[in-house]
């Protein structure tokens, strides 16, 4: 009787942990350099500098949003042969490269456009929004490379090109001169990306080999699975990033660098939750049953909660001067915003347990309180900016992380209870129980 050897079962679990260890690690590598860059751009930069950076960036962080929601998250879910999942990544890598051009096309006119018809993006943003649109398709092109590693089994190849990106970015951005303008930092980050760029993409030719071709149209056709995604990041991440952006449009530019700042520091939490959406599903997945499931993911709510609170704390309690070798003269700003930010990152490592919960029982559920609660995030981010200006706005986004983690957890307990049905110590529980015998 031919089978697995005893020898054989090991050696893949092996392969499978050190595959989970590389992908942790680059995205522990990816959300470094997210960090690292807004710390070194207050760093460098004035007060103001900074608040003009972190919009340019902010239109940065939306955009990878759309472009990886709509091409990375479909890609992944591909399935077949070898050829037929590189055929998947080279018509990604194809319409990611031909989509950033075009986008980076349009933000380099929009930011050259001066006066009224560019509005906030007016100088001197208007230069470090097309510096962004430079160097747009050096950086979607090389995350995007990281799906592509992501669906082939080669996470060690994407920690490869992400180490190299981070070292880059963190050379080339402490060699910037103080004071140094956002065009110009914008510049030297997206520039950064090159190596790493080059690293990725010869790894994946020897990976996929030189010749075949990609089919761009799959990714306009109707009913393309990335449409949902990209849906999904709009109304969720994507809503509240561009009321941020909007606020600096209609508020204040210095407020959106004290909440860009905040973010900086809580950024640690943003990869842990990103690891918890990443690789959550499948683990919970095998516990097999809702019950199980469900402790998992109050457990794992408890804990990122309480992360968040002590993290908050910790930058809390830190002295001014350790502040300000961190965040350089964006600092007090920041400070002022940090028992609102700690609060929200708190209350959404419940939300994000809760959302995670939905997303294993019940998929479709996730998207209805996406909607709402993050159409009403805005409403409240608006509401405490016009009550309180910046740390208004901070204890609104906290406000509405904290409701929506009450609505996705008040679905899950609805979902169990519509799971279990009536108990037998129910009158209806009873007549179904004896309904069941007879």
């Amino acid at each position: 009787m031919s089978g697995p050897s005893a020898v054989d079962t090991p050696e893949r679990a092996l392969r499978g942990r050190t595959a989970a260890l590389a992908s942790v690690l680059d995205q522990g590598a990816a959300g470094l350099t997210n960090i690292l860059v807004l710390i070194l751009a207050a760093r460098l930069s004035t007060v103001s500098g900074f608040a003009q950076f972190s919009m340019v960036y902010l239109v940065f962080t939306v955009a990878l949003g759309l472009f990886m929601a709509y091409v990375g998250q479909a890609l992944v879910l591909e399935k077949g042969t070898l050829p037929e999942r590189a055929a998947a990544c080279r018509s990604a890598l194809g319409f990611t490269a031909a989509a950033s051009c075009a986008v980076g096309v349009a933000l380099v006119a929009l930011g050259l456009v001066s006066g009224p018809v560019a509005g906030l993006l007016a100088e001197p943003s208007g230069r470090a929004l097309a510096a962004l649109g430079a160097v747009l398709p050096v950086v979607l092109l090389q995350d995007a490379a990281r799906y592509c590693f992501s669906l082939l089994g080669r996470p060690h190849h994407a920690l490869v090109a992400d180490g190299l990106r981070l070292v880059c970015t963190v050379a080339v951005l402490m060699a910037q001169p103080d004071g140094a303008s956002p065009s110009r930092l914008v510049l030297a980050w997206g520039l950064a990306a090159l190596p790493g760029l080059a690293a990725g993409l010869l790894l994946l030719r020897r990976t996929l080999g030189a010749g075949g071709r990609g089919n761009l149209r799959r990714y306009v056709r109707r009913g393309h699975l990335g449409q949902r995604f990209a849906v999904e990041f709009a109304v969720g991440n994507g809503s509240s990033q561009l009321a941020v952006l909007a606020l600096g449009a209609v508020g204040s530019p210095l407020a959106v660098g004290a909440l860009r700042g905040a973010s900086a520091l809580f950024g640690p939490l943003n990869v842990f939750f990103g690891a918890a959406n990443g690789f959550g599903p499948p683990l919970l997945n095998r516990l097999g049953g809702g019950r199980a499931v469900v402790r998992a993911t109050l457990l794992l709510g408890a804990a990122l909660a309480g992360t968040g609170a002590v993290w908050g704390a910790v930058w809390w309690l830190l002295p001014d001067g350790w502040g300000r070798q961190v965040l350089g003269d964006t600092w007090p700003a920041v400070a002022e915003l940090l028992p609102a930010s700690a609060a929200q990152y708190t209350l959404m490592g419940l939300g994000v347990s809760a959302l995670l919960t939905l997303r294993v029982l019940s998929p479709k559920q996730t998207l209805p309180v996406q909607l709402v609660f993050s159409v009403l995030s805005v409403v409240l981010l608006f509401t405490g900016f016009a009550l309180g200006g910046a740390l208004g706005a901070a204890w609104g986004l906290a406000c509405g992380s904290g409701l929506k983690a009450v609505a996705a957890w008040v679905r899950v307990l609805r979902l169990r209870r519509a799971a279990d049905g009536p108990s037998e110590e129910t009158p209806r529980g009873r007549a179904r129980h004896r309904a069941g015998r007879g």
